[in-house]
């Protein structure tokens, strides 16, 4: 009776662990290309206040595995660093040093990026948050 009790905890074990491994992966992949961020935290300004000529943007390259976009005035790129869901943007990155005059928009995204532990796709693909912690720090949509 024990060996058969064991037996299915184990098989359930290995059933629930597949079904995570398969979940990650399509996840992973529904990372690929472009997303255009509509809200981040912290800042008193308001979004659009924030980003008045141009959103932020960010780009997966998974074959390459590469990281881009535009932080609303000047682009940057990196190597992208995933673990599952967890995923890293404290790599130096490469940023063109245009002069921005939109205010502290730029800043305040790359900051924010900075502090993103993890991320999470809704199940329909189209909104990508950025977690830090366990607080959404940024949402972006699909472009």
């Amino acid at each position: 009776m024990m060996k058969k009790i064991f037996s299915f905890i184990f098989i359930s074990m290995i059933a629930v662990s597949c079904n995570c491994t398969k979940n990650k992966k399509s996840n992973i992949s529904q990372l690929e290309g472009s997303w255009e961020l509509n809200y981040i935290t912290g800042p008193k300004i308001a979004f659009d206040g924030l980003y008045p000529n141009k959103k932020p943007s960010i780009n997966f390259d998974l074959k390459e595995n590469r990281v881009s976009g535009n932080n609303s005035c000047n682009t940057y790129s990196g190597k992208l660093v995933l673990d599952g869901n967890k995923i890293d943007f404290t790599q130096p990155m490469m940023s063109t040093k245009m002069m921005c005059l939109d205010g502290q928009g730029e800043k305040i995204y790359m900051n924010t990026l900075q502090k993103v532990t993890s991320y999470d796709i809704t199940d329909d693909g189209k909104t990508l948050n950025f977690i830090s912690g366990d607080i959404a720090v940024m949402r972006f949509t699909r472009k």
